[in-house]
């Protein structure tokens, strides 16, 4: 796609371009004629008495650089991108060459990844060539957003703990990864009723992961919670087929007490965990998804280490 709103633009980058490098041709020759100004070969003015400037044509060496830039400004501009919207002769562009170098890459890593592709993440999750190419690709791809310990932040799941919102089984963990999750928690104050309902389903919220709670409240709000049991279950302990979290355990996504649970409830949420499939290779995925799952099992390794 044209980063050019319209052709006008990239006629009006062109031509000034190419008018450009024609003004600098015709300043080169004003400025290589020897001009007579004066009988003793200087441009007539003085300076301090003494101090005069000669009228000598320019050096050839500083000519022949001049006209060498010019002609390989030139030459790149009719081979590679730079006049408007003309791609040039070699159809050059930045996307392509990106493409090619990840080409070459999986090729030359593909003797490597062949070995590692029928091994469980059991298997994987041992062995520590592929658990050192697992740990630089976490770093490359997810250490933005997990973190580089995969211990998260706010709004940002921590991978080294048991608590998965898509499920934590290998394959769970590819799909994740691969084709990416959408999750969406809906604005349910209208559903729960009125806002002392609402505060009263956050103090039952908090109550079923055994949080300090207002038990009154929260024996109030149990029944108002059953708008919010077809998403996180009756019992509250999420259902992985649609990213709920498990609200009986003390992990909180999004931030902890009755203000933030009221918050969720009354704006909702959503988080988006982008697809990787374009990004990586079927390999990659796999040897990745092996050193996420072995997270948890390590407590967390440190990808600093």
């Amino acid at each position: 796609m044209s980063d050019f709103f319209s052709s006008g633009w990239a006629v009006f980058i062109a031509a000034t371009t190419i008018l450009g490098l024609i003004g600098c041709l015709v300043l080169l020759a004003i400025a290589s004629k020897r001009q007579v100004m004066a009988d003793d070969n200087t441009t007539g003015h003085v300076w301090d008495e003494d101090l005069r400037e000669l009228n000598n044509p320019l050096p050839r060496w500083w000519m022949w650089l001049f006209i060498i830039t010019v002609a390989f400004a030139a030459a790149y501009l009719t081979f590679y991108p730079g006049l408007g919207t003309f791609a040039g002769t070699f159809k050059w562009t930045s996307t392509g060459q990106w493409e090619a170098e990840q080409e070459k890459a999986r090729t030359a890593m593909a003797p490597i990844y062949a070995k590692y592709t029928t091994m469980p993440a059991a298997e994987l999750a041992k062995d520590a060539q592929a658990m050192g190419i697992g740990e630089r690709l976490f770093i490359n791809n997810c250490a933005g957003c997990h973190g580089s310990d995969a211990r998260g932040s706010k709004g940002f799941p921590n991978l080294t703990d048991t608590d998965w919102l898509w499920g934590g089984e290998p394959e769970q963990i590819k799909q994740t990864i691969a084709q990416g999750r959408n999750g969406v928690m809906p604005p349910m104050a209208a559903a729960v009723g009125s806002g002392d309902d609402v505060r009263n389903v956050a103090q039952y919220v908090l109550s079923l992961s055994g949080s300090p709670h207002n038990s009154a409240m929260a024996q109030l709000g149990k029944p108002k919670f059953a708008a919010c049991a077809a998403c996180h279950g009756p019992e509250g302990k999420g259902n992985p087929a649609l990213g709920a979290p498990n609200l009986t355990d003390k992990v909180w996504l999004h931030g902890w007490g009755e203000e933030a649970i009221v918050a969720m409830i009354n704006g909702g949420k959503s988080n988006e965990m982008p697809a990787h499939e374009k990004r990586l290779s079927a390999e990659q995925i796999h040897v990745l998804a092996a050193y996420v799952w072995g997270l948890e099992r390590a407590g967390g390794r440190s990808a600093a280490n």
